[in-house]
């Protein structure tokens, strides 16, 4: 599971570990929709990585 939000105002997805708290403008993921996120073109995405776990 994964947590997405969107920055409009850089042109970028970030996705990173699943919140632990509800935020009104991010989208929580399933694996399998995390691994195949797509964003426009011309969009940057940041990908979160926890190591160690």
């Amino acid at each position: 599971m994964a947590t997405l939000t969107y920055v409009y105002a850089d042109s970028m997805a970030v996705l990173g570990p699943l919140s632990g708290s509800p935020e009104p403008h991010s989208y929580d993921l399933c694996a399998m929709h995390a691994e195949r996120m797509s964003v426009p073109q011309g969009w940057q995405v940041i990908r979160h990585v926890v190591l160690g776990t």
